[in-house]
């Protein structure tokens, strides 16, 4: 499947124009329109991965025990 993408700024509500298409005259197409900041997946695991290893690399993290961790996920799950 060949894929294209393109980002392009809505400026009629009722119509998408797409020129210089990678595609055959004929060529059947699917499309699937997505808002830009919605679509925004990769930066958002980027950020999580980023704030996991900030967050893992605290002095107080370093302390922890897996022991430690099991008694707080158990309390958290309790409701204590």
């Amino acid at each position: 499947m060949k894929a294209y993408r393109t980002y392009l700024t809505i400026t009629d509500q009722k119509q998408i124009v797409l020129s210089n298409m990678p595609f055959r005259v004929g060529e059947k197409v699917e499309i699937v329109v997505f808002a830009a900041e919605e679509n925004n997946r990769a930066e958002r695991v980027r950020q999580l991965q980023e704030l996991l290893r900030e967050t893992q690399s605290l002095p107080q993290a370093q302390t922890l025990s897996e022991d430690d961790i099991l008694r707080e996920v158990e309390a958290y799950r309790s409701g204590i």
